[in-house]
């Protein structure tokens, strides 16, 4: 006895909520890894280590608007503003990341069920022989069709639902490194502003140490000609200057080797590009820079933040690795119009039309659903000891340079101590020479003393600057310019 309509619909609507109900997704879900505690996330000194940077730590340590605007050089916001806008390196990170976002639709695309179109004319021949009818004619047929098909994937288990998790996370990864990418770009440039006025102002300093020492060797050969001084201290003298116009050339070269650096920050060839003539001295020096937490920074780091999508990346990966080894259902329908008259094309006479599900279920395969398993599972293990140790370089970047920084303004404090006392060094050689009292050579030693103390005075204000840079580089300050 056939059952009742109604109960055919009850248990069609029954089968259909137990396969809804069945859905579900498989393989761990992404959990965001924990930011430091404890004394890791208190500071970035060394364990046990008295001397501590000599920085304000802050929750929140973002300066309004771009970084580089601490150092008030209108040259440097004009620089670093065009080489974002034209820099290849920039072009590159925001073309990966469309890729990584097409990625992303096109996986979002595949869960919703797919339609095709499609149709077709032909002309064809029907050998009534091959059939083993004698005497009938081979008609020739012209066929007419149109029609379409759509199919859906129930994706029982989560799979497709990982994929598009795992391109979300991907398209995440890739923004996090074009903000890398923007950040190390402004740094680069700003690097290099800072060694092309150190290096501009150490060239002064050397010019002015050789014009010094020539002005050393015209008294000395005017107090020869006295018969006041003896040949020894012009030969030195000489010497000394020799040694101190070698210094030029490799300073001279490290500054055009920085200028063209830049054109190639900025997307020029040096032939057609000229980088600014930045001055140690028009540059500001923040008083205090702020310094974002250890448990801030992981949060804060674009670097860190693509290790961590990186991470979840790999881990809906596993997802789709476990998917992979359940059944799946996938539901098609097609409607085809068939016809030998194309203006029949359309009528119910020439319509055909199929309904189907089909279940695939794996049940040997070598073990190979296994290992691609393991695999995932492996890869996702990678990526946390990546992350772990992204987190760590940043750490560690950090603390170098607030220890470069430290040392930095103890090298300056003894350099004006040092300076101090070479001016006064010079002043007492070059009185008690007039006086009668002591001899050109103190007077010249005394010069080239000062000289030496004011050039090294330099270079490690240049090297503060460059080290401040590293510094908002290395706790992610913001470069955005608007």
């Amino acid at each position: 006895m056939p059952l009742p309509t109604s109960f055919n619909r009850a248990l069609a609507a029954a089968a259909a909520t137990l396969a809804l109900n069945a859905c579900t997704t498989v393989g761990p879900d992404f959990v965001t890894p924990d930011a430091p505690r404890g004394p890791a996330a208190e500071g970035y000194a060394m364990a046990g280590d008295p001397a501590a940077p000599r920085v304000q730590l802050s929750p929140d340590a973002r300066a309004a608007g771009p970084w580089w605007q601490t150092f008030q050089s209108a040259e440097l916001d004009q620089t670093i503003r065009q080489a974002l806008a034209d820099s290849p390196s920039v072009d590159e990170a925001a073309a990966t990341l469309e890729r990584a976002q097409a990625q992303l639709a096109a996986e979002r695309g595949a869960e919703l069920p797919q339609i095709d179109a499609k149709g077709g004319a032909r002309t064809e021949r029907i050998n009534t022989e091959s059939f083993g009818f004698t005497g009938f004619p081979s008609r020739t047929l012209n066929l007419f069709s149109i029609g379409g098909s759509v199919s859906y994937d129930l994706d029982l288990f989560g799979g497709r639902r990982r994929r598009v998790e795992s391109a979300a996370a991907r398209v995440d990864a890739e923004a996090r490194r074009a903000d890398a990418a923007y950040l190390a770009l402004s740094g680069n440039v700003a690097l290099q502003a800072m060694r092309i006025a150190a290096l501009r102002a150490e060239i002064v300093e050397v010019r002015g140490i050789v014009a010094a020492d020539r002005r050393v060797i015209g008294m000395i050969q005017k107090a020869q000609a006295a018969g006041g001084e003896a040949r020894s201290a012009l030969s030195v003298s000489v010497g000394q200057l020799a040694e101190d116009e070698a210094l030029l050339p490799p300073l001279e070269r490290a500054l055009a080797a920085a200028r063209h650096q830049m054109a190639l920050l900025v997307g020029k060839s040096p032939a057609a590009y000229r980088a600014p003539d930045f001055e140690l001295a028009a540059l500001a020096s923040p008083a205090t820079v702020p310094i974002s937490l250890p448990s801030d920074l992981v949060r804060r780091r674009p670097d860190i933040l693509a290790a961590e999508a990186d991470l979840h990346t790999a881990t809906a990966a596993i997802g789709v690795a476990v998917a992979n080894q359940y059944p799946n259902i996938r539901l098609s329908a097609d409607l085809t119009q068939t016809t030998t008259q194309p203006e029949k094309l359309f009528s119910y006479s020439a319509s055909g039309w199929n309904l189907a599900s089909g279940v695939t279920a794996p049940l040997f395969d070598g073990g190979t659903l296994k290992a691609r398993r393991r695999v995932a599972e492996a890869e996702a293990r990678v990526a946390l000891s990546r992350y772990q140790q992204t987190v760590m370089r940043a750490f560690v970047q950090v603390s170098d340079v607030l220890a470069a920084l430290a040392s930095d303004q103890d090298g300056i404090e003894s350099l004006k101590r040092a300076n101090a006392a070479a001016e006064s060094g010079l002043r007492d050689a070059e009185t008690a020479y007039r006086l009668g009292g002591g001899p050109l050579i103190d007077v010249a030693h005394a010069q080239r003393t000062l000289s030496r103390a004011r050039r090294a005075m330099v270079q490690i204000q240049g090297q503060r600057y460059i080290d401040l840079v590293q510094l908002y580089v290395a706790t992610a300050a913001d470069w955005r310019t608007s």
